[in-house]
């Protein structure tokens, strides 16, 4: 076969350091989205859909056949990072260090997408230690309460 093919789908969740709630205002948001867009795709990654809340972000995207999940995340992060203390009132910013990526079917497409653009309205009802435990839950994967929030 002489061409490589790949879509893999991965939601990625990430916060601020200590979910400080830094991400408080609308516009700066959506700057955050273009920014964090613009990142994935230097990385031939297509995003897909960006939420968030002042205190987390949700990423689902195409990933690369070239780029590792690890990768991804690191660079979203890092540039991202060095993005935001270019920014008045957030010389200080970090993201905490983990993160969640987790698979998505593609017929799950539509319903994760909506799920990540509608996070202010979920998050009226589930905080995001409930949130963030429920993905793990339904993903299979096993977590220490004492490293997931630090």
């Amino acid at each position: 076969m002489p061409q490589s093919l790949s879509r893999v789908l991965i939601h990625s969740v990430f916060s601020t350091k200590n979910r400080a709630p830094l991400m408080r205002d609308p516009a700066f948001r959506d700057q955050l989205h273009s920014y964090l867009g613009g990142c994935a795709k230097n990385l031939e990654c297509q995003p897909i859909s960006i939420g968030d809340t002042e205190d987390h972000v949700h990423l689902l995207a195409s990933l690369s056949r070239t780029v590792a999940v690890a990768d991804f995340i690191k660079e979203i992060k890092r540039n991202s990072t060095l993005w935001m203390k270019e920014k008045e009132g957030y010389k200080d910013f970090a993201w905490q260090a983990g993160y969640g990526c987790f698979s998505v079917s593609e017929s799950k497409l539509s319903v994760v997408s909506h799920y990540i653009e509608t996070q202010e309205e979920h998050h009226k009802k589930i905080t995001f230690q409930e949130e963030y435990r429920e993905l793990l839950r339904r993903h299979g994967e096993k977590w220490d309460e004492r490293y997931v929030w630090d």
